[in-house]
């Protein structure tokens, strides 16, 4: 770790002096481009994030929303006001943990979890989900393979012990990941009114508490880690910034957090992330507009002669550090102890700098900080970086493409397309009884009834069905990353729709490779434009979220990657299957709501076949919607149509593989397409369903065209026309296509 020379011109301004060691070290890491966000803060404007049900916006450990009530879950956030939303409270926030999982893909996914889930509890909240989007190197890769493999084992052994579902996500294998893999996890959490906590210090006089593990030297100097590229011997000479997790720590942790939220004991909180104690304090006390006194040497150890700048910055897990009123300190450790944590008082909040002694084996105590917390915290100078608009691709299509059974099959086992059962069955996502979909389908369902902590009720339709997805695609933003990245957000509102559920928020992970080359910041900024203006569109609030650049390594920069979660409701939590149903196939019709944009650019077909095409024209661009948030809305309600038996949005693959998807051992498709472009174009915005009442659907739909695509059959088989060209698949041979990642990996 080092101060660069221009902010040690800066520091040594506002000090009128040089700076300490530990204050060199401590502003290094607050003022990286992972806590500071030097090079994309500029950009984040763009994004909308205000709304009537946003409690609690940017800036905290994650937002909070007010969940609507059961009668207006239904409706679109731009048909609501601020009467239609209840007492109950979500909170949703998603980090990165990219270059730990590179060194240690175990550890490093296994601490992005809990990361996320301690930012979930700092906001007083229960954590009830969690979502990861994973990206790797090609599946062909033995380095690929290893750092995937790690990744889920090191996710699921985390969520699985803390007791937290791993309810969706996505996994995308791209080449441009060989050296730089990356993992986006997402948390959800239920809280109310009454148990909301906040990072935002409160008052002079109030003590500082840190509660759970011991700090040890693991994980020092990580923030600064995450802002550099990844040098060819990163995995041994990085190893120690690399936090190692203690799940059971973290879910005694949670229980502990749960019990000092109840009694009331918490007035501000922040867990112990990038920068460790000196991050968390100083961020605590600086959004309040005031200061602390710290002792060091009050911080439980778990490792023998620590110094000052370890115990400041080392990023050991399952910590938290809460602002406390002095008559209830004792009270807060007895919590502690029966919980099995470890409790210090180390310090207490003041109206001047913040300050940090350290004596170690001196006698007596030295200042070793001494700064204003908001300089500190928020005194990073942003970067004005020059950037490269992207290139347009052409239209050159392959002369010579591969016969159609060979392409449906390609398609079909395109590990990015292809099942990712070997995934999510490794994760527990039933814990906590309340997952309605399952991972699987296009988005997972929370059952969040309306009463919380009390039994079910009989009928579905009294509580809010929360709806969860997250991922982003890096082909297609890697040939146009503005269009590619208005399309993640279409996609992701699309898969929520899929359950009959609209958008309510939306948190992004932009990842981005060294933003000091041009046509890098250039792309990045196409994704930040471009998801920015689609969820604008979407009228879905951007609530916070998380930067991640200087993805690049000795293989070159990362496809620009923008991660979007949304969260949607629906009144109840009984969501149409993504499979078809066999015994109405004889009184049914299958539906296309929605238009194709009618290019190939970014889909898994030229991946295949080779040749290029501009990005497919979206929906509003066309004129098949006048708005994307009216767009999703008709796609919702032909989703919670009475009459609908099966829905499953058309994305990666194109209709060929959303048709198969929907196959079963008893039901069957027999579809017409007129060309390949139909058949494998990936626009977002639409939905096949299964109906008995087409006509209804249809009118649920709007405006949205509807087309009839086939015929429902009972025969368990893909029957598909292309353009003269036909090929039929049955249900085991679509399985065997698609289940190519767990046939590799058993």
């Amino acid at each position: 770790m080092s101060l660069s020379d221009a902010d040690r011109e800066l520091v040594t301004a506002e000090f009128g002096r040089e700076p300490t060691a530990a204050e060199a070290a401590l502003f290094e890491n607050l003022w990286s481009e992972h806590c500071a966000y030097r090079s994309s803060r500029p950009l984040l404007s763009a994004f909308d994030s205000e709304g009537d049900q946003v409690v609690v916006g940017p800036g905290d450990d994650a937002a909070v929303l007010a969940l609507p009530t059961p009668e207006a879950a239904d409706a679109p956030a731009a048909e609501r006001d601020a009467d239609d939303y209840g007492d109950t409270y979500v909170t949703f926030g998603v980090e990165s943990h990219n270059h730990p999982s590179f060194v240690d893909p175990f550890d490093g996914a296994a601490t992005g979890v809990g990361g996320i889930v301690r930012d979930t509890m700092s906001m007083g909240a229960y954590p009830i989900g969690l979502l990861d989007s994973l990206y790797f190197g090609g599946f062909d890769r033995e380095r690929s393979r290893y750092l995937f493999e790690g990744v889920v084992e090191g996710i699921s052994h985390y969520g699985n012990c803390i007791g937290v579902p791993t309810v969706g996500g996505s996994v995308a294998f791209h080449g441009g990941y060989e050296g730089n893999p990356l993992v986006n996890v997402a948390c959800v959490g239920v809280t109310n009114e009454d148990r909301l906590v906040t990072a935002t210090a409160q008052e002079p006089g109030n003590k500082l508490v840190l509660v759970g593990n011991g700090t040890g030297r693991d994980g020092l100097g990580g923030a600064s880690f995450a802002s550099e590229d990844l040098a060819e011997d990163a995995e041994t000479e990085d190893r120690p910034a690399v936090q190692v997790g203690d799940p059971y720590a973290e879910k005694r942790l949670i229980e502990c957090n749960e019990a000092l939220i109840d009694e009331g004991l918490v007035l501000s909180a922040r867990d112990l992330g990038a920068a460790g104690l000196g991050g968390a304090s100083s961020e605590l006390v600086a959004k309040g507009g005031l200061g602390a006194r710290i002792d060091l040497d009050r911080v439980h150890q778990r490792e023998p002669k620590m110094n000052a700048t370890e115990i400041l910055l080392a990023e050991s897990q399952e910590r938290m550090c809460y602002e406390v009123a002095p008559d209830d300190v004792d009270r807060v450790a007895a919590l502690a102890e029966r919980f099995d944590l470890g409790c210090s008082v180390i310090g207490e909040v003041t109206d001047g700098n913040y300050v940090c002694e350290f004596a170690g084996d001196a006698e007596e105590p030295e200042a070793v900080v001494d700064a204003p917390a908001e300089f500190l915290a928020d005194g990073a100078p942003m970067n004005d970086l020059p950037s490269e608009p992207p290139s347009e691709p052409d239209r050159d299509l392959p002369d010579d493409e591969p016969p159609l059974d060979e392409a449906v099959a390609a398609v079909l086992a395109a590990p990015s397309t292809a099942s990712k059962r070997w995934v999510y069955r490794q994760y527990d996502h039933e814990v906590g009884t309340r997952t309605a979909v399952k991972p699987g389908d296009d988005a997972a369902l929370l059952a969040i009834r309306e009463t919380e902590g009390e039994e079910e009720s009989a009928a579905a339709a009294d509580g809010v069905g929360l709806a969860l997805a997250s991922g982003a695609n890096p082909k297609w933003t890697a040939v146009a990353p503005y269009e590619g990245a208005r399309a993640v957000a279409l996609e992701n509102a699309t898969n929520l729709a899929a359950t009959g559920a609209v958008p309510l928020a939306a948190v992004d992970c932009l990842n981005g490779g060294n933003p000091e080359k041009p046509d890098v910041y250039g792309a990045f900024e196409g994704i930040v434009d471009g998801l920015a203006d689609a969820c604008s569109a979407l009228d879905t609030p951007v609530v916070g979220g998380n930067v991640s650049l200087y993805n690049d390594s000795v293989e070159g920069p990362i496809p620009p990657t923008p991660t979007l979660a949304v969260l949607g409701t629906r009144r109840g939590y009984d969501a149409p299957p993504a499979a078809l149903d066999a015994e109405r196939a004889g009184d049914s019709e299958l539906l296309l709501v929605g238009a194709g944009g009618d290019a190939l650019g970014g889909s898994e077909y030229l991946a295949h076949t080779g040749g290029s095409d501009r990005f497919p024209t979206l929906p509003d661009d066309s004129g098949a919607a006048d708005d994307l948030d009216g767009l999703v809305a008709s796609l919702a309600a032909a989703a919670r149509h009475e009459s609908t038996l099966a829905a499953h949005d058309v994305s990666e693959g194109g209709l060929a593989v959303a048709l198969a998807e929907l196959v079963t051992d008893d039901a069957g498709v027999d579809a017409t397409l007129p060309d390949r472009v139909a058949a494998f174009d990936e626009t977002p915005g639409r939905l096949l369903v299964q109906t008995t009442d087409p006509g209804a659907v249809a009118a649920a739909a709007g405006d949205l065209p509807v087309f009839r695509i086939g015929d429902v059959t009972t025969d368990g088989t893909l029957s598909l026309s292309v353009g003269g060209e036909s090929v039929s698949l049955s249900a085991d041979a679509v399985r065997d296509h698609r289940d190519v990642i767990e046939r590799e990996l058993a």
